[in-house]
């Protein structure tokens, strides 16, 4: 066969993965000897190169992606069935630092967004009504249809209500979990005015809750508290959001260099291919961005498991591998006090799609933070503080994940996916397919191909035409998910519901 048949990875690598499904008794000729495939093996999927006993490591990525359950002879199938993770509970790790730095020139390129008083730049500017508690929803998308239909949105990018379900009977963290999310956008720069609504019972009180967004811009983030409204609240509303509105349609986008922009990286659906494609060329390009003097933010704690330590190796101080740590082994803890495994977080769509343990994610999914150093660690619901790349503590499930993104001040979400979605969370969601096969299926879902990285594009071409993307998007382009008015958010429970 060819070698644009199947791709070993790194060197090290005991499997090759199938870049076409193969049939069995097909060969692959991969370091100077013949391997015959022993049963038919589908696209994205692992083919053992090298006999290997019960019980020792597969390598993938050039690293260890689990062991075999039994014994293996070289080109068997290796999947879920034969392969076991690794993976157990909390670990001690030590501090061994790596060089991080780039050597990618700053070439001075901007963007077109909206700079805010505070010095923040939006690529949006959106009027947001935001629920203090999911009791007001109703009223929420009532005022924002009934602006839809006064303005026809003439002036601004989208008109938009972020309902949720809390805000109330919430206690201790997920209460504070919920408080931090909501202040976060509020005051995002993506939004042009912002209409808090809130009910006046609500353990979320709406009075506390403005507080705790400190310093702000008065002219644009008013507050409506529907109990203490005589009368129509959604007529007092509207009063409000026709002042925002008429603020809002007159911003202007500016030139604005790439340090402004803040870039969320998250992947789902992922396949085989996502470590191959998609995640290489996001990791390429958040390289591209740090060097900018920009930042992106790495999350999905869960699908970190098994590559942390390339990250914690990445860290630029002492400090921020400490945090690290913390990061990794506070959310190992979280799954084992609810009684539930470390290393079982391949979904049925990633076992499908070719990754067969936690490990074998976490070593693909990690490659969309590229090379660089870690700059910052953040908890969830904080906002961004230090440029560069930061990590941030979330869970793996895709709408939490990517609203915890855009919370921490992130403009634009890059979403990598090989089995497709459509969703999108309160900021751009850019959906980068690592196949061709999804980019030609579903071209109402996806926004760039990154398949044709095994099609012969190379790499370094095809991160130009991905910044052009990105930058194009930044300045005002549409991702599908926002033409198709796929927008929502999605705030992290653990506890009580009272």
């Amino acid at each position: 066969m060819t070698q644009s048949s199947f791709i070993k990875i790194n060197p090290a690598d005991t499997v090759v993965v199938c870049l076409r499904p193969f049939k069995q008794g097909e060969t692959i000729d991969v370091d100077g000897h013949t391997v015959t495939v022993k049963q038919d093996v589908p696209a994205g999927h692992k083919v053992l190169i090298v006999d290997t006993p019960q019980g020792k490591d597969i390598i993938k990525y050039g690293y260890p992606i689990g062991h075999a359950r039994e014994n293996m002879t070289q080109g068997e199938w290796v999947n879920e069935h034969t392969l076991k993770t690794n993976l157990a509970g909390t670990l001690e790790y030590t501090y061994q630092p790596v060089d991080a730095t780039l050597d990618i020139a700053n070439e001075g390129r901007t963007f077109r967004g909206y700079r805010r008083a505070n010095g923040e730049v939006g690529v949006r500017n959106e009027i947001w009504v935001v629920p203090t508690v999911g009791c007001v929803n109703g009223i929420a998308e009532k005022l924002v249809a009934k602006l839809k239909e006064e303005t026809h949105g003439e002036g601004v990018d989208a008109i938009h209500a972020w309902h949720h379900n809390f805000g109330c009977s919430q206690l201790d963290g997920d209460h504070e979990n919920t408080r931090k999310v909501l202040r976060d956008i509020v005051l995002h720069p993506n939004a042009g005015g912002v209409l808090v609504l809130g009910l006046g019972c609500e353990n979320n009180q709406p009075d506390q809750f403005m507080e705790t967004l400190g310093q702000y811009d008065k002219d644009r983030i008013k507050l409506l508290v529907s109990q203490k409204v005589e009368g129509d609240e959604v007529e007092e509303g509207m009063k409000i959001l026709r002042q925002l509105y008429q603020q809002a349609k007159n911003d202007q986008r500016t030139e604005e260099p790439l340090s402004k922009l803040r870039i969320g990286l998250k992947c789902g659906g992922s396949d085989g291919f996502s470590g191959i494609t998609a995640n290489p060329l996001v990791g390429e390009f958040s390289d591209y961005i740090v060097a900018q003097g920009g930042t992106t933010i790495l999350t999905e704690v869960p699908e970190m498991f098994g590559a942390e330590t390339i990250l914690m190796n990445r860290c630029k101080t002492r400090e921020l591998f400490d945090k690290t740590v913390h990061l990794i082994n506070d959310f190992k803890e979280y799954f084992l006090s609810h009684g539930e495994p470390v290393g079982e977080n391949p979904s049925p769509g990633n076992k499908a799609g070719g990754i067969s343990t936690l490990e074998d994610k976490a070593l693909g999914c990690t490659q969309k933070c590229g090379r660089a150093a870690v700059n910052g660690v953040l908890a969830y619901g904080d906002r961004l503080e230090t440029n560069g790349l930061n990590l941030l503590s979330a869970p793996g499930n895709d709408l939490v994940a990517a609203t915890a993104l855009a919370s921490a001040g992130c403009q634009i979400v890059l979403f990598t996916t090989g089995r497709g979605t459509p969703f999108g969370t309160f900021v751009p969601t850019m959906k980068i397919s690592t196949n061709s096969s999804l980019y030609q299926r579903k071209p109402n879902w996806i926004d760039f191909n990154a398949g044709t990285l095994v099609e012969g594009t190379p790499m370094k071409d095809l991160v130009a035409q991905f910044a052009d993307k990105v930058i194009a998007v930044a300045s005002g382009e549409k991702t599908r998910n926002e033409i198709n008015d796929y927008q929502e958010i999605a705030i992290f429970k653990n506890g009580v519901t009272l």
